[in-house]
């Protein structure tokens, strides 16, 4: 038998039980209405049951009218029972997938919500594991348990009272059957609670790892990878096949031991009740009725076990989708706006129309115009506890001014543009965007006056206009063509089948990584931002391709503020300013021909002593 992977219970099973309730409480009349129906229809099952009473004893008085009644009485309860069925399972079906959309929204809106720290250090596959297998589990209990447990219960109570009713001799063997029932399943269900709990965990890790993979199946292929990758998939998926193996392998016992003890029972009650209608203690009526109870008796008992497997598995997929909907979010604790203005007689004012003119406002109300003057105070940082990234760094850029960085892989360039959107907070020092500190201002209000350009370019399933209108979702389609001008990609598009509306699928799987990093470049031109970040945006680009879009890049970049970091020394040559980072500090600063006369590191650099990373 396989060990648990975790305790014998899910750690914040309350936590977890009371939130699922809280979402199911939002549609309490639905779920009101279900459990009504499943009263109705359990009870409709029972005084069935029960009309064989006076059905049997009817035909052994020969009382024909009595009869009758009888068999209609007992078809109108089955016939309502029937309706009362349709009803509640049409109506669960509308309740349950209620609940799944308010929780599969909630998940999503509250990881978009979470710091991109989460994002680094979380495998995506897992993340998309709460989405398919958790919700899954939580789909699968509420479509298939809720109504059939509610009904199990009410059967299993009321079969217990009516057989009380009918015979509470014949009951106290009936009881002890009960109670050998209820404690194995307690027995099982505590221990496959462990595994169940595990095998949800062991699928993320599966699938995470399998998401990987698939994605970078170039690189695997390359260096004759799979093997290794067998090897590591076959360990995970043991883990898995030992996790399910423990939560299947008690909980499948469960049924047959349920109705191995109903069996004993029935043929214990069987003879104790023949032998009590043979001394005249009970009449035949109900004795029949009191035997169909305890055969039937192992069925809701069944139903019970049965639906409790699903529940389980549903209390572990809901305990990860509801840690994962706890975990903090991005903090905000910016007050200061960025708002479009108008200007009347040399003053600014907020204005709700788009005028291409943007302001920062205080909370008082007062009006800043935006500029792009960035500056690091002794900034230090560091992604980890104990390891520092950059060190006492400082540095301006004023507004209109190009920046670029330099040096080798690891020296903080790209750590440096993480600190101006605030994608991290510093540790140490202050970074000041037109003399506001940036944690004083909103993080969107803030990352919408940032354009920004990746190395690792990322498109969207849609068509290429949808793509460049992801940098300004209100852009007109000349406002899309003039972007897509200004970084050379618009002949290229006009070449493609459909042109803008060609349609992207598998992250632009279609198009070269040159033509994906002129997009991203489109993307950025049409957002308009008075600062933009390069990081490496070139470094997919042939030499030839960089040359056609220079003076496009030129018009881009006139009368913003902009940071470059670059591989390639012929994109900084024109820099206001280059800062040459080592070991997360700046070792020199200045223009390309003064850099070179200082014969230090930019210099080494230049003439290929170093290679520029």
């Amino acid at each position: 038998m396989a060990r648990p992977l975790s305790g014998k219970k899910p750690k914040n099973f309350g936590f977890t039980l009371r939130t699922l309730l809280s979402y199911m409480g939002r549609h309490k009349f639905l779920f009101l209405a279900v459990a009504v129906l499943v009263t109705i229809s359990a009870l409709g099952n029972l005084l069935g049951t029960y009309m064989i009473r006076p059905v049997v004893n009817s035909v052994g008085e020969g009382d024909v009218d009595a009869l009758v009644r009888g068999v209609l009485t007992t078809a109108a309860i089955y016939g309502v029972g029937v309706l009362a069925s349709f009803g509640y399972t049409q109506t669960m079906v509308r309740a349950a997938q209620k609940v799944l959309y308010d929780i599969r929204r909630d998940l999503f809106a509250h990881i978009q919500k979470l710091p991109l720290r989460f994002f680094d250090t979380q495998r995506h596959g897992d993340i998309m594991s709460y989405f398919t297998n958790d919700v899954d589990t939580v789909a699968d209990a509420l479509n298939n348990s809720f109504a059939m447990t509610i009904q199990s219960f009410i059967q299993m109570t009321g079969t217990l009272i009516l057989l009380f009713v009918l015979n509470w001799r014949l009951s106290l063997i009936v009881v002890v059957g009960y109670a050998a029932m209820f404690a194995y399943i307690r027995f099982s269900a505590k221990r496959s609670t462990a595994y169940y709990t595990g095998q949800q965990a062991a699928l993320g890790d599966v699938n995470g790892y399998i998401e990987e993979m698939v994605a970078g199946q170039k690189v695997v292929k390359v260096f004759n990878h799979e093997p290794e990758n067998q090897r590591v998939f076959e360990e995970k998926n043991e883990t898995l096949r030992k996790a399910g193996t423990g939560a299947q392998s008690y909980a499948a016992t469960m049924v047959p031991a349920v109705v191995s003890i109903s069996y004993i029972n029935y043929a214990v009650v069987a003879v104790v009740g023949g032998i009590m209608a043979l001394n005249g203690t009970t009449d035949i009526g109900s004795l029949s009725s009191y035997l169909v109870f305890v055969r039937q008796a192992a069925m809701p008992i069944n139903q019970f076990t049965q639906q409790s497997n699903f529940l389980l598995a549903a209390m572990a997929g809901a305990e990860r989708i509801f840690e994962a909907m706890s975990l903090k979010p991005e903090t905000d604790e910016g007050k200061i706006r960025l708002v479009n203005v108008c200007e009347k007689d040399g003053t600014l004012s907020a204005c709700a129309e788009k005028t291409g003119s943007w302001a920062w406002q205080k909370p008082d109300g007062a009006l800043a115009p935006l500029r792009g003057d960035v500056r690091f105070h002794d900034v230090s940082f560091g992604y980890d506890k104990g390891h520092t990234i950059l060190k006492h760094v400082s540095l301006y850029a004023k507004p209109g001014q190009k920046i670029a960085f330099v040096g080798s892989t690891g020296a903080g360039k790209t750590t440096i543009t993480n600190l101006i959107n605030r994608f991290y907070d510093i540790d140490e020092g202050s970074v000041t965007y037109d003399g506001i500190d940036v944690r004083e201002i909103e993080k969107d209000s803030l990352r919408r006056s940032l354009g920004i350009v990746l190395q690792d370019t990322h498109l969207f399933t849609g068509t290429i206009a949808d793509n460049i209108r992801f940098g300004k979702l209100d852009a007109t389609m000349d406002e899309v063509i003039r972007a897509a001008r200004i970084a050379n990609t618009d002949s290229f598009i006009r070449r493609l089948p459909q042109g803008y509306d060609t349609r992207i699928t598998a992250d632009g799987a279609s198009l070269s990584q040159g033509q994906r990093q002129l997009l991203a470049i489109a993307r950025a031109a049409v957002a308009d931002p008075p600062v933009l970040i390069l990081d490496e945006a070139t470094s997919s680009i042939d030499t030839r391709t960089e040359a056609l879009i220079e003076k496009g890049m030129d018009r881009l970049m006139e009368g913003r503020t902009v940071f470059v970091i670059a591989h390639r020394l012929s994109t900084v040559r024109n820099a206001d300013a280059i800062m040459v980072l080592e070991h997360g500090q700046i070792v020199e600063r200045g223009g390309h021909e003064e850099l070179l006369a200082q014969k230090g590191e930019y210099y080494q650099l230049y003439h290929g002593m170093f290679e520029l990373s």
